[in-house]
């Protein structure tokens, strides 16, 4: 059986986290010739490239960013292996590695996350945020504990995933200022003509606001289109006009935006899911993370 030589893989993160050899020999306090002859060495055993040049830098190639993610995640462990015995056993953290979805507004997400702290004293939560088939991918190689998204996972994506639903919200609206009294009267048709800021179109979302929209007879005066809900709160925030955002985190867009609601409506909802890669719930932080929204958003 061939063994890994662990000197070579440590040389080889720190070029591939510095960017150069020359970075790499004044951290390491080797010579350049020391370092890439280890590195070629690495390759060697390898069977496969793991820098091609760019310019005056080295890229890694895809063999080698997966063999980065395995190198950091060893020499993070060892890090923490040496804490563990210098502090003690009982310090050790628990690392929990959550994938949201680009589409779950930033407030919904830490709402549905921020119980794992409570259930697990010494967390390290890492997160990562992006489209859905790119988060469930990394989940099907267990870089992710659980990925978070605004629907299940897409039949047709070839991953091994479970949807664990964790409930479903309303659609809360809201204004600024003056804008706020007129349009709480007579809600949803004094949205007829009102400036909108809206999800882009083509959007599931957007596809489910202008079907209600037609639904209640009104056409409202498009003002701005968002991929970014966090950025539509922002310039509702500054008056540019009404935008939308679930009901069940109305009161913490009321505090940090500093607008007020003008209506709601349980003719849309929005649900949101756990996926993971079992069946059952294991992670003690993915647990409390379900068994909470199950109960705030029931």
């Amino acid at each position: 059986m061939a063994w890994l030589n662990y000197h070579h893989l440590l040389y080889f993160w720190t070029v591939a986290r510095t960017g150069t050899i020359a970075n790499a020999s004044r951290e390491l306090h080797l010579s350049q010739p020391t370092i890439s002859t280890q590195l070629k060495t690495l390759e060697d055993a390898l069977g496969q490239k793991l820098f091609q040049r760019a310019g005056r830098r080295l890229v890694l190639t895809d063999v080698g960013r997966t063999t980065y993610r395995y190198a950091d995640e060893i020499f993070r462990l060892g890090r923490e292996l040496q804490e563990s015995i210098t502090r003690g056993p009982m310090s050790r953290q628990v690392r929990f590695t959550v994938g949201v979805s680009d589409v779950v507004p930033k407030l919904v997400a830490q709402r549905l996350l921020e119980p794992a702290y409570g259930a697990v004293p010494d967390l390290q939560l890492e997160v990562h945020e992006g489209n859905l088939n790119g988060l469930l991918a990394r989940l099907a190689l267990h870089e992710l504990d659980v990925v978070l998204s605004d629907s299940p996972a897409p039949n047709d994506v070839k991953v091994r995933a479970f949807s664990h639903k964790l409930g479903e919200s309303g659609l809360s609206f809201f204004a600024k200022g003056s804008q706020v009294a007129p349009l709480k009267k007579g809600f949803p048709q004094s949205l007829d003509q009102a400036p909108m800021l809206l999800p882009q179109t083509g959007s599931s979302s957007r596809i489910a606001l202008d079907q209600w929209f037609e639904k209640k007879g009104v056409r409202p005066r498009v003002v701005g289109e968002f991929d970014d809900s966090a950025l539509m709160k922002v310039f509702g925030a500054a008056g540019r006009g009404v935008f939308t955002a679930p009901t069940t985190i109305e009161p913490d867009v009321v505090r940090q935006f500093e607008v007020q609601p003008i209506g709601r409506t349980d003719e849309m909802t929005q649900a949101y899911y756990a996926i993971s890669v079992e069946r059952r719930l294991r992670h003690p932080a993915v647990v409390a993370v379900a068994e909470s929204a199950r109960k705030e958003f029931a």
